[in-house]
């Protein structure tokens, strides 16, 4: 869900959606209220949290910023139980570089071709994933995030078609301020995308936290399936919208994924693979594919 300048904001608070205006401001790193970062952080929305139904009546627009043509998304597994065979994070790791490996070339990614000229992609063509065996903080804010991703860039060298994504275990969380996602205490999202500089020369990144609370679950889903969904969510939406100026709905500030985020119900899809609907502006609705 949108936190954006100059332009109608959706938040949520207390389990109530409300629409509100951001200042502007010429400072990129700006902390507002209710949320930090509000300048640069995109959530996806908690289930039960959905968007009016009016959001879903419109079709995205342009606003000239860049999107990413051919993209690529490494993964940076924060937590020793990513390595560790005897875990079951050791085979969720696996499932979400296998997911990543397919994805780029699914009709469930082929749904966002009819964005300026974005193409099917081998996502898992970039540099090496990491498996970061220290143990993440409990808390992990914004700032801890930006510095993994940093950190990464310093020795892997950088892409500007990259998406970084940085996994973390079910004994950590995501703060953006006293926003949080699941295990945290302001439950607001299950996931965000964000970025670092400006124009296409910018960082853009994501954070994934574990799907462990019911707001952020599929009923029938597995654990990595839930997270297949936010994978599947913030990609997509890196992609058409990295930097905040690309494409979303003008009116209420939500970009493709968030109309359809939760509703219609995510499914199972191409190679069995967890996957959610698309807005499609050449239906004119959320589609699986194209």
């Amino acid at each position: 869900m949108q936190s954006r300048n100059l332009k109608l904001v959706l938040t949520l608070s207390c389990g109530l959606l409300a629409v509100a205006a951001h200042a502007a401001s010429e400072d990129a790193e700006a902390k507002r209220g209710p949320f930090a970062d509000a300048d640069h952080v995109v959530y996806m929305p908690v289930q039960g949290q959905q968007l009016p139904s009016w959001v879903n009546k419109a079709n995205i627009s342009y606003h000239g910023g860049p999107t990413i043509t051919s993209a690529k998304v490494v993964f940076i597994f924060w937590g020793p139980t990513f390595n560790n065979a005897a875990s079951p994070d050791f085979q969720y790791a696996r499932t979400l570089q296998a997911y990543r490996n397919q994805f780029g070339t699914t009709g469930e990614y082929n749904t966002i071709t009819q964005y300026s000229g974005i193409q099917l992609a081998n996502l898992g063509s970039g540099t090496a994933d990491l498996f970061d065996t220290s143990t993440p903080p409990t808390n992990v804010t914004d700032s801890t995030v930006r510095s993994k991703v940093n950190s990464y860039i310093s020795s892997h060298g950088f892409n500007s078609s990259t998406i970084y994504e940085v996994v973390i275990p079910r004994t950590s969380y995501s703060s953006s301020g006293s926003s949080t996602s699941c295990g945290g205490p302001g439950l607001a999202y299950c996931a965000y995308h964000s970025w670092i500089g400006s124009g296409s020369g910018a960082t853009k990144y994501s954070i994934q936290p574990y799907p462990s609370c019911g707001g952020c679950q599929v009923s029938g889903f597995s654990d990595v399936e839930d997270e297949e969904h936010f994978v599947c969510h913030e990609t997509r939406e890196a992609v058409t919208d990295p930097t905040g100026t690309g494409w979303y709905d003008g009116t209420s500030g939500a970009e493709a994924d968030d109309k359809c985020a939760w509703s219609p119900t995510p499914f199972r899809g191409t190679n069995g693979y967890a996957y959610q609907y698309e807005w499609s502006n050449a239906n004119g609705g959320c589609v699986r594919t194209r």
